[in-house]
């Protein structure tokens, strides 16, 4: 009885530690005294306020239980605000945090158009779309190297938005890469760093969109065009990526599930994916338009739906709609047209009946359930630092050292909005701190300041590819049907080899800020960096 296996006895610890964790701070404050809560927190714009994401972050990486370590890095977030108020901590972070990350129309859109998508995936899957894909890709794809690649060059096409990418990728790649034998935290991977990385780089995106409202007299779009050769972490991350998928070198943790995944056909490695829910048998009337007609519906509904909520129906230009766009209403509205056309296309077509389709709906919201939970916590985290002044904090680091490190300015705010963005787990919210302080530091004219600005926006992509509690991340795991915290530590390696080329590259930049001569220094360095790599997993291996 008392002789437990030891991965049982690994697992338990795993999660009682936060457990134990959480229960001691809620006695510290049970105890504390009423005269601690005050008004203004005690940790209001200090290094205290990045310690919950901190705390939850490695919590994460170390139990591997992600939503017991958000909890804990919410309720130290709590805590810290509250002064160790007992009180305090429980409101602010129910009412504060989580209930009102719930209530905040923004996310809730988000979270509709998860479920949406999720229930189109379950159709597909009923319907045998995704497995007459399959069939289709394994006929015409006879590599793992032409998988990877199909998968790269599908991310790069969906540029419009991240959360969009990841999932619709996700659901019409799984197949493909099931069948070469491409292991799930390979392909959250090659979604991750086709998501955000891509869309930091399209003119024509909600990100684009994004950063150009941080820059005043309409010069946004102008400044993230010019930004674009600059973007070293997302033009340096693709070269990567083709070069893996090319050569088939894997390292770090990756390298074994990828290797369980060629000799084992174990594409999981032994872990459970992120939701069982789309694994349905294969419907024989299924055929490949089952699956292409209702994402093409979907792409062309989200694009209309984006514009549309920025106005292009009302006179605005369409470049102007998409800066003015609501990624989140864009989203819902064109996911919720998507569906409806794709249940009359398929009662049209009598692939699956009515009954089955309507089964579909709670099938698809169950299968984004994990997602919704992470995503939800992740947003209140978010909430508790910025309670606590982080992102004040921050700016005020970069202000006071901004004038005496020009030359070096833009390594610098690389590696801030690195650590601010995976800290916190989100890039846009990084762009609204450094992208305003950078502007106000060189003027738009200072090819200085471009180099700065891209930077700023390359760093945050690092940060949230990197974090576990980014969104985008989240959705990555998400549309690979993959273990969130595999995604993360199977990524990690390759992300901050990416980033350790694009900070040199930075610091090149900052001397000689021409991007016909930096970027070509860059991507030879990214590929000299990755040979070495190669040559270094060779000689292990033959050890």
């Amino acid at each position: 009885m008392l002789n437990l296996r030891k991965w049982d006895r690994r697992r338990i610890l795993r999660i009682l530690v936060p457990v134990i964790l959480l229960i001691s701070i809620l006695t510290v404050t049970a105890f504390a005294s009423e005269d601690a809560a005050e008004e203004t927190s005690r940790f209001y714009m200090t290094f205290w306020s990045l310690l919950p994401p901190i705390i939850a972050i490695t919590l994460a990486l170390v139990t591997k239980e992600v939503y017991t370590s958000l909890f804990v890095g919410i309720v130290v977030g709590g805590l810290l605000y509250s002064n160790f108020s007992f009180e305090g901590t429980l409101t602010h972070v129910f009412n504060d945090g989580i209930v009102a990350s719930i209530a905040d129309p923004y996310n809730v859109g988000i979270l509709v158009f998860l479920v949406t998508l999720g229930i189109m995936v379950i159709l597909m899957n009923k319907a045998g779309g995704s497995a007459a894909f399959g069939r289709w890709a394994s006929a015409h794809i006879k590599s793992r190297a032409g998988a990877q690649i199909a998968t790269i060059a599908l991310g790069v096409l969906i540029f419009i938005d991240d959360y969009f990418n990841c999932l619709t990728v996700g659901s019409v790649m799984r197949p493909v890469t099931d069948k070469s034998k491409i292991s799930r935290a390979k392909l959250a991977y090659l979604i991750d760093a086709t998501a955000a990385p891509v869309c930091i780089i399209a003119p024509v995106s909600s990100w684009a969109a994004a950063v150009s409202s941080y820059v005043e007299d309409g010069n946004g779009l102008t400044l993230f065009i010019r930004a674009i050769p600059f973007n070293f972490y997302a033009l340096l991350t693709i070269v990567m990526m083709l070069f893996l998928a090319i050569t088939g070198m894997d390292y770090g943790p990756m390298r074994k599930h990828e290797k369980n995944a060629k000799e084992k056909g174990d594409i999981f490695s032994g872990m459970k994916a992120m939701s069982d829910a789309a694994n349905e048998e294969a419907n024989p009337k299924g055929k490949v338009i089952d699956l292409v007609l209702p994402i093409a519906v979907l792409i062309v509904a989200c694009v209309i739906g984006m514009i549309y909520s920025g106005g292009f129906f009302e006179g605005e230009s369409f470049v102007s709609a998409f800066s003015n766009s609501d990624a989140s209403v864009g989203l819902m509205l064109g996911s919720a047209v998507a569906l409806v056309i794709t249940f009359i296309y398929y009662l049209i077509r009598r692939v699956i009946s009515f009954k089955e389709m309507t089964a579909a709906i709670p099938e698809g919201f169950k299968s984004m359930v994990p997602a919704i939970l992470i995503l939800t916590f992740a947003w209140a985290l978010k909430a508790m630092t910025d309670s606590l002044g982080a992102k004040q904090f921050v700016e005020a680091i970069v202000k006071g050292s901004a004038g005496g490190f020009q030359i070096f300015l833009p390594a610098i705010i690389f590696l801030i909005a690195v650590f601010l963005s995976f800290a916190t787990g989100t890039s846009w919210g990084t762009f609204g701190i450094l992208i305003p302080i950078t502007l106000s530091v060189f003027p738009l004219t200072d090819p200085l300041g471009v180099v700065c600005v891209s930077a700023c926006m390359a760093g945050a992509v690092c940060g949230d590819h990197c974090s576990p509690i980014s969104d985008t991340t989240i959705m990555a795991s998400a549309g690979a049907q993959c273990d969130h915290v595999t995604h993360v530590s199977t990524q990690l390696p390759y992300a901050i080899t990416a980033a350790a080329v694009s900070a040199v590259t930075y610091v090149i930049a900052g001397f000689v800020p021409r991007a016909y001569v930096v970027l070509p220094i860059g991507i030879v360095l990214m590929i000299g960096t990755m040979f070495v790599l190669r040559a270094l997993e060779k000689r292990r291996s033959a050890q």
